[in-house]
């Protein structure tokens, strides 16, 4: 069964910073490509950061390039989002994902490409003074 839970939310001042988790279960990082999204209410969910599994290959979106950084502990199995210079309107809950597929891909920002078994619930991440 796969299993992808997010940690590491919370509340944080402009400017500061965080690290997210996401614990997978059910495959493993060394063969899969995992993802970053985060939504607003009422927006789009939108696509952040990739990593692929066999190059380990990274991608950005332009909102968050130079500030955020994606890894990841192939041991632990586990996924990192750690996030410099938050802004407020870096606020959002914050989902880890899998394509399912080896590497990124030209697509990987978005999510109609994401089974529903491959995401996990979120974590909310609140950018505030």
């Amino acid at each position: 069964q796969v299993q992808l839970v997010e940690s590491g939310g919370g509340l944080v001042p402009p400017g500061g910073s965080l690290r997210l988790s996401c614990a997978v279960s059910g495959f493993s990082l060394d063969y899969y490509a995992v993802t970053w999204f985060r939504q607003v209410p009422g927006k789009e969910r939108e696509g952040i950061s990739c990593i692929s599994s066999s190059d380990g290959r990274t991608y950005y979106a332009d909102s968050v390039k130079g500030r955020f950084t994606i890894f990841r502990d192939n041991i632990k199995n586990t996924l990192y989002l750690h996030m410099n210079g938050l802004k407020p309107e870096d606020t959002a809950v914050y989902y880890c994902a899998s394509p399912a597929m080896e590497r990124c891909g030209s697509t990987w920002f978005v999510s109609d490409y994401i089974g529903s078994d491959y995401w996990g619930k979120g974590a909310l991440v609140t950018v505030s003074s």
